[in-house]
């Protein structure tokens, strides 16, 4: 793919992400950086929204949450810095979940990590998807 005459040939190096917000995008842009080798100042732009909802799930009958499920969603652009034209545009979502058995801290510990693998998750989506659509917009 990023070889010579591959579809995403000269992707690696060409995109900037938006420089992160808080702990959900830290954990987003550093697996697109570990994928797509982001640089400031190149060429093309990467822009992007999370979001993420909670849902309770395993809840006992005394209304004690067992289990949360974490819905993760990123609507991402990709902008020519040279034209500010937008040239790719696209969403991504998955899930992940984590026990609230245990401890306080424990339980905390679990959460992080799952939010860490939504991101990965969502990250992974993304550099799929422009990996696919590079073609059609690199230059």
């Amino acid at each position: 793919m990023y070889g010579p005459g591959g579809s995403a040939e000269g992707l690696r190096g060409a995109i900037e992400v938006a420089a992160p917000e808080n702990r959900d995008a830290f954990e987003l842009v550093k697996r697109l950086d570990e994928r797509l080798a982001t640089q400031p100042g190149a060429r093309y732009a990467l822009g992007y929204k999370i979001t993420v909802r909670e849902e309770a799930l395993g809840v006992t009958p005394d209304q004690v949450i067992r289990r949360v499920q974490l819905r993760g969603a990123v609507a991402y652009t990709v902008t020519d810095t040279t034209t500010g034209q937008v040239v790719d545009t696209g969403s991504v979502s998955t899930f992940t979940s984590y026990s609230t058995e245990g401890s306080t801290v424990s339980t905390s510990a679990v959460e992080d990590d799952a939010r860490r693998r939504l991101m990965a998750g969502l990250a992974d989506q993304i550099a799929t998807r422009l990996v696919a659509s590079a073609a059609d917009w690199l230059a």
